[in-house]
């Protein structure tokens, strides 16, 4: 699974502007033919990630390049069940990507086009986000 090396702060705050602002950054595909864009807003965990990977892998036989867009650098934490309240904050236990609409996700390269896109459509449904294909202009 996909979690940063070093981080500068080790616990993060939640952020306020969630599900409102749209994407600026990585909203074309960069490196591939095909590329799967996110529609709607949501927190996507390194787990989720490595399952839409393995299901687009396993859809292609090994066969192309895919290129994963987002990397999970926020920490989430958690408290253990029935703590009593204050304590401070709980120990880190897991990563996220905040994904905005219009990032692209995945992109992949170097097989056919409907092959990709029903990889790309198993990797969507591994997803808490709406997705959409997309294809790179050759204009």
């Amino acid at each position: 699974m996909l979690i940063p090396k070093k981080t500068k702060h080790r616990k993060s705050h939640k952020g306020r502007a969630r599900n409102k602002r749209v994407a600026t950054r990585t909203t074309t595909i960069a490196f591939g033919s095909v590329g799967l864009k996110a529609l709607t807003s949501c927190w996507v965990t390194s787990r989720q990630i490595e399952a839409a990977r393995r299901a687009m892998t396993r859809s292609i036989k090994r066969g192309g390049k895919i290129w994963i867009r987002v990397f999970p650098d926020k920490p989430v934490t958690t408290k253990g069940s029935e703590m009593p309240m204050g304590k401070g904050k709980g120990a880190v236990d897991h990563y996220v990507v905040v994904v905005k609409p219009g990032m692209i996700l995945f992109e992949m390269d170097g097989i056919e086009i409907d092959k990709a896109r029903v990889a790309l459509e198993l990797a969507g449904h591994k997803l808490p986000v709406k997705t959409k294909i997309i294809t790179r202009d050759f204009t």
